[in-house]
């Protein structure tokens, strides 16, 4: 997963960024963590997909060399506004992959969906400290991006905060002395709601998590608990473990955030207060740390820590996503492409909220699993899996990234 320290010793001094997704949650809590601590950093590069302004703002204030913007529409403004700064510009999808293969060091890869694949892909491919973010990656394409890390000698760190918090428990060194890992999971918004009454969710409830601040699409991701069920398999990929190795457990309060179990019985587990800034602020600086400004946690404050299983039928998504893994082939790409359509749809009002795994659930039926060995594996099974869940939930096929399309 990680590179040794001698490697990342070789970075001492100015650690050159670039963010992938800078003006979305993870990108700018990143942001912030880099204005606070300036004379440790500088950014090569910024992308976003279709906020010029807020893009702009965060090129000035870190005095970024490159800002590129996917969506081409929102070019005019993004130039407008850098003019006469020096900052170069550019748009489209292989803007957002010209960013990646810039030279600098770390790379946040933070751009929501299968849309990340293509510019993650291109910075492990160049041997960069990848910052993953986007979990999509490894369940879209586990094994030919962990090919490619090892391949190319790259880094990849985990930002997911259970995957980060695994990650600062887990012996590297004596993996055979690990008997499995814990990912915890708040059980969103709606962990001690009636079944049925889940039907009548409204996207603005689905998107009211109760610990974290995330946006849209996760948080109807958390709600659905599909999130998990994607952390499973990025999990799977990221520490090589088998799928009953790798454990969920609700914890509402969101203090513990992953833990590792020996072989001798013992547990170690990383805590601490639900703030992306921390689990970013720890690969960033790896293998150093740097201060935050994350609220300090007080265990006499918090008073009480609960755990429980998850409730697979109130939410049947882990059970979906770890059989799409088991299925393996392109079934977990499938899923992604299904989910991602799934969730458009009922932000959109299209489909009830109960119906978004169940459409998940109808396109990996209608898809017997195949063969994925390349990206051009990828972008067909994709492909299909939009389709298909897109005449199920009614609405017309969401558009594939022209990031993913550039794959071909």
């Amino acid at each position: 997963m990680t590179a040794s320290d001698d490697r990342a010793a070789r970075f001492e001094g100015v650690r050159r960024v670039t963010i992938l997704g800078s003006t979305g949650s993870v990108g700018q809590n990143t942001v912030d963590l880099l204005l606070r601590n300036a004379e440790e950093f500088e950014v090569e590069g910024l992308t976003a997909n279709r906020n010029p302004v807020r893009l702009a703002e965060q090129a000035r204030a870190l005095r970024a060399r490159f800002a590129a913007i996917a969506d081409p529409v929102h070019y005019p403004a993004l130039k407008e506004a850098l003019a006469g700064t020096g900052i170069e510009t550019a748009c489209g999808a292989q803007a957002i992959v010209e960013a990646a293969l810039r030279p600098a060091d770390w790379v946040m890869a933070a751009i929501v969906g299968a849309a990340g694949l293509a510019p993650t892909l291109a910075a492990v491919q160049r041997g960069a400290i990848v910052a993953l973010a986007n979990k999509e990656a490894l369940v879209c394409a586990g094994d030919l991006v962990m090919q490619e890390v090892t391949r190319c000698h790259a880094t990849l760190l985990p930002v997911d905060s259970e995957h980060n918090a695994i990650w600062q428990c887990f012996d590297l060194a004596r993996v055979d002395t690990i008997e499995r890992i814990i990912l915890t999971a708040s059980g969103g918004p709606f962990r001690e709601r009636n079944f049925e009454d889940m039907r009548g969710v409204t996207p603005q409830e689905a998107i009211a998590h109760p610990n974290w601040s995330m946006g849209a699409k996760i948080s109807v991701d958390s709600a659905t608990m599909m999130n998990k069920g994607l952390e499973i398999i990025e999990a799977h990929h990221l520490f090589q473990l088998p799928l009953d190795r790798v454990e969920v457990v609700v914890h509402p309060q969101s203090i513990v955030h992953g833990a590792v179990v020996y072989r001798d019985g013992s547990v170690l587990a990383q805590l601490g207060s639900p703030d992306m800034r921390t689990p970013i602020a720890y690969a960033l600086a790896w293998p150093d740390r740097i201060e935050t400004p994350t609220k300090r946690l007080d265990l006499t404050a918090v008073g009480r820590l609960t755990f429980e299983p998850p409730d697979e039928r109130r939410f049947p998504a882990l059970r979906v996503a770890r059989e799409a893994l088991v299925r393996g082939g392109g079934c977990p790409t499938v899923l992604n492409a299904a989910n991602e359509t799934a969730v458009h749809a009922f932000l959109e009002g299209r489909i009830g909220f109960l119906e978004i795994v169940e459409t998940v659930e109808r396109t990996l039926d209608q898809l017997p699993g195949g063969k994925l060995e390349s990206l051009d594996d990828v972008y067909n099974f994709d492909t299909a899996a939009r389709e298909v869940a897109a005449g199920l939930s009614g609405v017309r096929a969401l558009p594939r990234s022209p990031a993913l399309t550039d794959l071909r």
